[in-house]
C-alpha cells in the first residue's frame, strides 16, 4: 500500500510541475518566450533600399536627374524627412542608409540590387518596384505577371541566403490612373507626357475613345496584379512587410508630382512616402 501510494503521489507532484509554478519547467518556458526579441523589431539600426527612380528621387530637385538626397527611403533633404531619418536621425542615415535604386529598373533587376544591399548587411531593406514593369511603350509590352512574381521572389531568396533575420518593407506600385487623371488637368503636364512618359498609361493623355480607356484599364489591372503579387511573397516571409496597398490608395494631388515631368513625385510627394514607410515600419503589428 505504501508502495502505491508513494507512485501515486509522484504522478501527482509531475502533473503539478509539468502544469508550472514559480521555478517549474512551464513557468520557465513562459518567461524564455517572454524574453524572445519579436519578429518585426519597430527600430532597425540600419537601412538599405532598392527599387527605381522613384527611390532615387528622380525630378524631384532638378530635370532630368536622380536627386537621391530626396529620396523618401534614404534621402537626406530635411523637406522630406526620409524613413532613414525618422528611424535613425540624422547623423545615423548618414552613416547607416544606403540607396541601391536604379533609374528604369524592373523588378527583373532587383535580385542584383538586393546582392549589393546585403553587402551592407542592412537591418531593413526597402522595396518599391514595379512601375517600370507597368509603364512600357504598349499596353502589351508590360512585365508578364509570373516574370514579374519570379524577379520578386528571386531577390527575396537573394536576401535571405545571406540574411534570414533583415526585415523587408514592400511599397505597392502607384496608383497610374489616379496620376494620369490628376496630370493631365495641366497643360504642361499633358505636353512633357509626349515625350514619352509611361505612354502604356499617359499616352495620348486627351484621347478619351473606348479604345484609349481599354488600355489604360489594362494597365491599372497589371498595376493591381502586380500589388497582389507582392503581398502574397511577403506574407510568406515573416519577417517582411507588404504596406497593405498604402501607397496604392493614397490620393495624392498635383502638390505631390514633380512640375518637371508630372509623373515622379516632387520633395512633398516622396515625404508622403516616408510618412507611409515610417508609419508602417514602427507599427507594432501589420
Amino acid at each position: 500500500m505504501r508502495a502505491a501510494f508513494a507512485v501515486v503521489a509522484a504522478t501527482v507532484l509531475g502533473v503539478a510541475g509539468c502544469q508550472g509554478g514559480d521555478g517549474s519547467p512551464a513557468a520557465e518556458g513562459t518567461k524564455a518566450r517572454a524574453a524572445r526579441p519579436p519578429l518585426w523589431d519597430t527600430s532597425p539600426d540600419s537601412i538599405a533600399a532598392v527599387g527605381d527612380s522613384i527611390t532615387r528621387g528622380f525630378d524631384a530637385c532638378t530635370v532630368l536627374s536622380d536627386c537621391p538626397e530626396a529620396s523618401w527611403a534614404t534621402g537626406s533633404d530635411a523637406a522630406v524627412e526620409s524613413l532613414a531619418v525618422r528611424l535613425l536621425g540624422v547623423a545615423g542615415a548618414a552613416e547607416r542608409s544606403w540607396n541601391y535604386a536604379v533609374t528604369g529598373a524592373r523588378m527583373a533587376d532587383l535580385p542584383g540590387q538586393m546582392a549589393q544591399a546585403v553587402a551592407r548587411r542592412p537591418e531593413l531593406v526597402t522595396v518599391m518596384a514595379g512601375g517600370n514593369d507597368a509603364c512600357r511603350t504598349t499596353a502589351s509590352a508590360m512585365t508578364p505577371v509570373a516574370e514579374f512574381r519570379a524577379g520578386f521572389e528571386e531577390a527575396m531568396r537573394t536576401l535571405r541566403s545571406a540574411l534570414p533575420k533583415t526585415q523587408v518593407y514592400v511599397s505597392s506600385v502607384p496608383n497610374l490612373m489616379r496620376l494620369w487623371s490628376e496630370g493631365r488637368t495641366n497643360v504642361l503636364g499633358r505636353q512633357v507626357w509626349k515625350l514619352g512618359i509611361c505612354p502604356s498609361m499617359l499616352g495620348d493623355a486627351d484621347d478619351l475613345t473606348s479604345a484609349a480607356t481599354l488600355r489604360r484599364e489594362s494597365v491599372q489591372r497589371r498595376v493591381v496584379e502586380y500589388n497582389k503579387v507582392l503581398r502574397e511573397v511577403c506574407a510568406k516571409d515573416r519577417r517582411c512587410r507588404f504596406d497593405g496597398g498604402a501607397v496604392y490608395d493614397f490620393r495624392f494631388g498635383t502638390d505631390q508630382l514633380s512640375h518637371w515631368d508630372w509623373f515622379h513625385p516632387s520633395k512633398d510627394g516622396q515625404a508622403r512616402l516616408a510618412e507611409i514607410a515610417y508609419r508602417k515600419v514602427t507599427a507594432k503589428s501589420p
